[in-house]
């Protein structure tokens, strides 16, 4: 079988580091290659029209890669070299992961763990607000919306707001253990009830509906077995939560007793309530949300209780729903649950592409036009354009440098008020993503994972010119 054979079309300004990448990656990957710098500076604001026109493919290539950032339908392209084309990575410097990384399988995204995302002290909330939650909380992915109540304090409404949840479509559980407030939930609709033990296990025969049977003293299992045993022969329907401890009052301790109750019940269905952990630790709900996933997927626990109250787990439903994806995947495909699902990694990037001060320094001296583009690389905010190089850790200080970078000292001709105040807000971001460890791209978003807010480009305009921003 032939080698494939990949057409590269780049612009000028990258021609120099996709030549010296190029070779070691063909070699590592195995295909061959032919590079196209088609006559235009930015690779970016190539348009497919434009690459039709002007790319010449040799007769040995097998495929044509383009910049990712080219956009519109790659069918006008395909057209007139008449092979298939396909669009690469943002930044070439992404080339090596672009080749190495394995394709997902078509069926990644199944899961097989339900969410049960808790809305906290429903009755200081009203009607309308619970209805809000409720459905932002169901786009994030929750399964089941749980009405949490106050210890101590009967809500007369609780009736309604089951009703209200169900006429808008929501499946809904009930967080009390007051039969008083329990059978109007009940009755109203609410399919599951958190939760139930000594206390109040004789009333739940009656509600008809599934129960989750909690020991009365987590520490001991106190009661569990008795709760458990006389749901079952009066033909209750459960699942068994055992209670996650927070750190410091016993979760070590806790976690061995959910792997005590599967030992016990091998067959049972399970819960688990990750919010004694995730709201009760000093760290972003993320990471906390993919290890506890994973424990639940490998004991068999089909459901997770849920909250997003601290600002720091504001994000919790989400970052389940995607973590439930990602055990699923690992667990079932017996993988590593990494390299899958970016989206859960948040604060740092998984690794950093940027150019390098040789590479910045080139480019000052190879571009033409007075644009300016912005770069984060060894500590410092570096900002080129035309016979201009500029850098330092402190953004301030390179804007002090640009404002003494005009004539006789002084002030730039194209930097007006606009200008400044978008290049500050640039090197903002390039100042973020130095001190957090992420790849910074001019006017592109940081990644934030899931939480990644997209950007308007603001920077790259096209103008009548081919060979210039």
């Amino acid at each position: 079988m032939s080698q494939e054979h990949i057409h590269f079309v780049t612009g000028r300004l990258a021609r120099h580091a996709l030549e010296k990448l190029l070779p070691k990656l063909a070699e590592q990957v195995g295909f061959a290659y032919s590079l196209d710098v088609l006559p235009i500076t930015v690779a970016a604001l190539m348009t497919p029209e434009w690459i039709a026109k002007h790319v010449r493919v040799p007769d040995e290539a097998t495929m044509v890669l383009i910049p990712g950032y080219c956009e519109g339908e790659l069918g006008k392209i395909e057209l007139a070299v008449k092979l298939p084309v396909k669009r690469g990575p943002h930044d070439l410097r992404q080339l090596p992961s672009y080749f190495s990384h394995e394709p997902l399988p078509e069926e990644y995204g199944a899961y097989d763990i339900e969410i049960v995302a808790e809305i906290n002290y429903c009755p200081r909330l009203s009607l309308e607000e619970i209805r809000t939650v409720a459905a932002e909380l169901a786009l994030d992915g929750a399964d089941v919306i749980d009405l949490g109540c106050e210890t101590g304090k009967r809500w007369a409404a609780v009736g309604d707001a089951v009703q209200a949840l169900r006429d808008d479509g929501h499946r809904v559980s009930i967080d009390c253990l007051d039969p008083r407030e329990i059978e109007p939930a009940v009755r109203s609709g609410a399919e599951l009830v958190l939760s139930v033990n000594s206390t109040n296990r004789e009333a739940a025969v009656d509600w008809g509906v599934e129960v989750v049977a909690i020991p009365d003293e987590p520490t001991t299992l106190a009661e569990l077995d008795e709760t458990i045993d006389l749901l079952a022969r009066a033909g209750v329907p459960l699942r068994i939560d055992p209670i996650l401890e927070p750190i410091s009052f016993g979760f070590a301790a806790s976690l061995g007793r959910y792997l005590e109750v599967r030992r016990r019940y091998p067959d049972a269905q399970m819960m688990m309530g990750i919010g004694n952990l995730t709201e009760l630790t000093d760290a972003d709900s993320a990471g906390v949300n993919v290890l506890l996933l994973g424990i639940c997927q490998e004991v068999g626990i089909r459901s997770v209780l849920t909250t997003q109250v601290i600002n720091w787990a504001r994000t919790s439903v989400r970052e389940c729903d995607l973590a439930r994806r990602l055990m699923y995947h690992a667990i079932h495909g017996k993988v590593l649950p990494k390299h899958v699902e970016p989206r859960l990694v948040m604060l740092r990037d998984e690794q950093i592409v940027g150019s390098t001060t040789a590479e910045i320094a080139q480019l000052a001296r190879e571009i033409r036009d007075n644009n300016y583009r912005v770069f984060a690389a060894a500590g410092e905010v570096h900002l080129v354009s035309s016979k201009l190089h500029l850098h330092d850790a402190d953004p301030f200080v390179v804007m002090q440098q640009l404002s003494q970078a005009g004539p006789d000292g002084g002030l730039p001709k194209n930097l007006d008020p606009g200008h400044a105040f978008y290049l500050g807000y640039e090197m903002c971001k390039a100042l973020t993503a130095l001190t957090l460890g992420k790849t910074y791209r001019q006017d592109e978003s940081l990644d934030w994972g899931l939480a990644t807010q997209p950007e308007k480009r603001h920077y790259l305009k096209r103008s009548g010119r081919s060979d210039t921003l």
